[in-house]
C-alpha cells in the first residue's frame, strides 16, 4: 500500500514540528510508552539498538517513527558469504492489536504492514522485509481515531536476521517461503548441523496443523540435544522429552518411523524447521565428508 504524495507531506511536516523524548527499556532493546503523555500531531522518535525486541505503545496517540539500528552489523553472516547479502526486519503483532497502523517506511513511501481492526487471528501472522547493509529501515506507527482509546495497545515484537528469512518480501508471511519444503542435499544438512540455532535428535511422535498460523506442528520425542539457542527442547536427564518445530503448511509432513536429526531456527521463541535428515543419512554424509576433508564442523556421535 502506498500512501499518498499529500499524506506523506503531511507526515513529514508533522515530524518536523516536534517530537518528544522515548521510554526506553536499559538496554535500548525495547520501547513503552503511553499516548497519553504525547501530543496528538507530533512524531516521537525512537531507536532500537538490538537484533530483537519489543513496541508496546498504549493508547496510541499522534505517531512514532521506530528506526532499527542495532550497534553491531545485523546480517550475521558465514565464512564465504557476501557481505551485499539482503538482511530482513521481521514484526509480529500482538494478537490483541489495536488503534494504529504500522507501515514500512522506505524512499519517502509508506507501505502498510498491520491495519487497525483487522480480523484475528491474522493480525498476529509474521510480517518481514529484506533491506541492504547498512540500510536503516524505519517503522513509522500511526494512531487512528478512535473515542475510546482506553483499551487500544499496539504491541509487536522484532527481529532482524541475515539468512533464511532475508527473502521474503513485505506483506509476506513467514510460513509462504517457497524454498521450506525442498529437501537438502548433503553440504546443505552438514551446514546446519555446523549453523542453525539447534540441532536435536529425536522420533516424531505426531504432526498437526495449527490453521490459525497455516503451519504444521511437528512434536517430536528427543533422545539428544546439541545445541539450542534457547531452551526449546529438554535435556536428556528429564523424564518428559518433547517438542515443537514447526514449518510450512504447504509441505505436507507426515508421521514417520525412525530417527532424524531437526535443525532449524529460532524465530520468536518457536522452533522453525531447517533440514531434518534421518539420522542414518547424516551420520553416512557426515562419514563421507570426514573421508574427503570437506567437513565443515565436527559432530560429537554418540
Amino acid at each position: 500500500m502506498e500512501v499518498s504524495g499529500f499524506q506523506s507531506f503531511a507526515v513529514w511536516i508533522s515530524f518536523l514540528t516536534g517530537f518528544t523524548m522515548a521510554n526506553y527499556s536499559e538496554d535500548q532493546c525495547s520501547w513503552r510508552g503511553s499516548g497519553l503523555s504525547q501530543a496528538a500531531k507530533n512524531v516521537e522518535q525512537v531507536w532500537l539498538r538490538c537484533a530483537e525486541g519489543s513496541v508496546e505503545w498504549l493508547y496510541p496517540a499522534g505517531a512514532l517513527r521506530l528506526t532499527l539500528a542495532p550497534r553491531l552489523p545485523w546480517s550475521a553472516m558465514g565464512p564465504g558469504e557476501s557481505s551485499n547479502r539482503p538482511v530482513s526486519a521481521c514484526i509480529k503483532p500482538d494478537q490483541h492489536w489495536g488503534g494504529a497502523q504500522l507501515y514500512l517506511e522506505r524512499d519517502g513511501v509508506l507501505e502498510l504492514l498491520v491495519g487497525d481492526g483487522e480480523e484475528k487471528p491474522h493480525s498476529a501472522h509474521v510480517r518481514c522485509f529484506s533491506a541492504v547493509p547498512g540500510e536503516r529501515p524505519a517503522l513509522f506507527l500511526q494512531a487512528t481515531p478512535h473515542q475510546d482509546i482506553s483499551k487500544r495497545i499496539a504491541t509487536f515484537r522484532y527481529e532482524l536476521r541475515g539468512d533464511w528469512t532475508a527473502q521474503l518480501s513485505v506483506n509476506t508471511d513467514l510460513i509462504s517461503n517457497e524454498g521450506a519444503c525442498r529437501p537438502c542435499n548433503n553440504t546443505e544438512i552438514l551446514m546446519a548441523v555446523c549453523t542453525s540455532d539447534f540441532v536435536v535428535r529425536g522420533n516424531i511422535r505426531s504432526v498437526e496443523t495449527d490453521s490459525n498460523l497455516r503451519a504444521t506442528v511437528i512434536k517430536v520425542t528427543t533422545t539428544r540435544v546439541y545445541r539450542q539457542k534457547i531452551a526449546l527442547f529438554p535435556d536428556s536427564g528429564r523424564l518428559t522429552r518433547s517438542g515443537e518445530i514447526r514449518t510450512a503448511l504447504q509441505c505436507g509432513v507426515r508421521p514417520g518411523p525412525g530417527s532424524f536429526l531437526f535443525t532449524g531456527r529460532v524465530h520468536f521463541g518457536e522452533a522453525w524447521l531447517g533440514c531434518a535428515p534421518r539420522y542414518k543419512d547424516l551420520l553416512k554424509a557426515y562419514e563421507d565428508a570426514k573421508q574427503s576433508l570437506t567437513i565443515p564442523c565436527t559432530l560429537v556421535n554418540d
